[in-house]
């Protein structure tokens, strides 16, 4: 089995993609691509390397129908800045490994995340954990910008008073904000990034974490461009039915006669959501 040489990927290597204000994701290393997911597909019958369109038949075959393992042949580490509100949500995905940066042996930097006037809004009414669509009034907006800046400010200016008076820097630390920026190493294999990218580029994630799962996708897509086209066409933009749904829609082609909606109330108005927006919900 040849070592897997991606031109493509060899190009991005150490290039630093920036996220939000101050955060970047840069590839370090990755191994495999394409061609590893084919070789490894195909070893337990002894085939080579066929045609492109007969490898990307394959890995689409083996991506449609949740054939994993080939795909976790192929690994990426990143080189990853974000804020720590961001990290703690990444580290949920516990198939990965990281390195993180520790404030028990440096200096933590003086970076903190604003978010931009347009990303400023209130809680959503309909959604604990999400925000407002609601336009707000710029001048309030930037209240809160500035507040918000004024107490990273002072957080930072405590924290760098404890450290100069000779406070341990694991005690020092513990006042930081979550908007504070850390940076770690992070290996994950494709299989498993996929799952990720998944999860946190729906639109109920976080739109700061799908900011990252998006340059995420991008610098994948230059590893395995035939994985990702297969994963973008039949996951990103594909949509799973419950028992109950697909009753619903054969009764909807016709399929089925036996009656009325097989949905009702709540239910029923997430499959109408479902099919209009071709959003997972």
């Amino acid at each position: 089995m040849a070592h897997c040489v991606v031109p493509e990927a060899e190009a991005i290597l150490d290039r630093e993609f920036p996220v939000l204000d101050k955060g970047f994701v840069r590839l370090v290393d990755y191994m495999g691509g394409d061609q590893r997911v084919v070789q490894s597909a195909r070893v337990s019958y002894g085939e080579g390397t066929k045609s492109y369109r007969e490898d990307a038949g394959l890995i689409d075959y083996l991506l449609r129908n949740s054939h994993t393992s080939p795909f976790e042949q192929v690994i990426l580490t990143f080189h990853i800045k974000l804020p720590v509100f961001i990290a703690r949500q990444w580290v949920r995905h516990r198939t990965a490994r990281l390195n993180e940066i520790s404030g028990r042996y440096s200096v933590m930097k003086d970076e903190f995340y604003i978010p931009p006037p347009e990303d400023v809004a209130l809680q959503s009414s309909d959604n604990k954990q999400g925000r407002s669509e609601e336009v707000l009034d710029p001048a309030f907006t930037s209240q809160v910008r500035t507040s918000l800046e004024e107490g990273q400010r002072r957080a930072y200016g405590e924290y760098s008073s404890l450290i100069d008076e000779g406070i341990a820097r694991e005690l020092a630390r513990i006042n930081l904000p979550l908007s504070l920026y850390t940076e770690w190493y992070w290996q994950m294999d494709l299989h498993n990034l996929f799952h990720f990218i998944r999860l946190r580029l729906d639109l109920h994630a976080q739109k700061e974490i799908r900011a990252y799962a998006q340059v995420l996708l991008d610098i994948a897509q230059k590893v395995a461009p035939l994985c990702c086209e297969s994963f973008q066409r039949h996951v990103l933009s594909g949509l799973r039915f419950s028992g109950e749904e697909l009753a619903e829609l054969r009764r909807r082609l016709g399929e089925d006669s036996s009656g009325g909606p097989t949905l009702s109330g709540r239910a029923l108005e997430r499959f109408e959501e479902k099919l209009k927006t071709g959003r997972q919900l």
